[in-house]
């Protein structure tokens, strides 16, 4: 039977697989590996307590998006809670952003506790992304994310029992607009 952390390594192993050459770059041309940013949100939720599903679908959050994982994929390799959770969290690629944003504020309140946990350390990470590792993006659409992720938090309506993992967003949320404002 496999422990806790082995599920978790196995994970991190078949998503660092998955997102292979995939590279987030930042305003002065650096690459990092892709996996770096699920691993970061896997980390938030470690230390924030949640349950090891939880856990594992933060590691596996963009894989059905970014990659050719499938749902059933995720199913027979990290069990059904596991690939649902993912599925929550995932954009139709079929749709704009803006048709996305709108649909991740209307989903928010209705998914699940994985799902939401998983959602707000990745608006997190994300627009500490903005402040640490700027994309190539001019000031006002930096503003504009920092701001749609605040409406994605805001609507998951977590309560105090995940109160240092929405600080740590609201942290971010702070940082990011100071910095962003500060270089305009």
């Amino acid at each position: 039977m496999d422990t806790p952390n082995a599920k978790i390594l196995d994970a991190a192993g078949f998503a660092a697989e998955k997102h292979a050459g995939q590279v987030r770059k930042n305003a002065a041309g650096k690459k990092v590996p892709y996996i770096v940013h699920p691993l970061r949100v896997a980390a938030s939720l470690a230390r924030s307590g949640a349950h090891e599903d939880a856990i594992v679908a933060a590691i596996l959050h963009d894989t059905l998006e970014d990659t050719d994982t499938t749902h059933a994929e995720l199913i027979d390799r990290f069990g059904r809670s596991v690939a649902d959770i993912v599925l929550e969290v995932t954009d139709d690629k079929m749709l704009s952003k803006d048709e996305n944003r709108s649909r991740q504020v209307a989903k928010a309140p209705h998914m699940s506790e994985g799902a939401k946990l998983i959602k707000v350390a990745d608006k997190t990470d994300n627009v500490m992304s903005v402040v640490e590792s700027p994309p190539n993006w001019s000031d006002e659409k930096k503003l504009l994310y920092v701001e749609s992720a605040t409406r994605v938090v805001i609507a998951l309506g977590l309560g105090f029992e995940h109160a240092e993992l929405v600080g740590r967003f609201w942290s971010a949320v702070s940082v990011a607009r100071a910095t962003v404002t500060e270089a305009a």
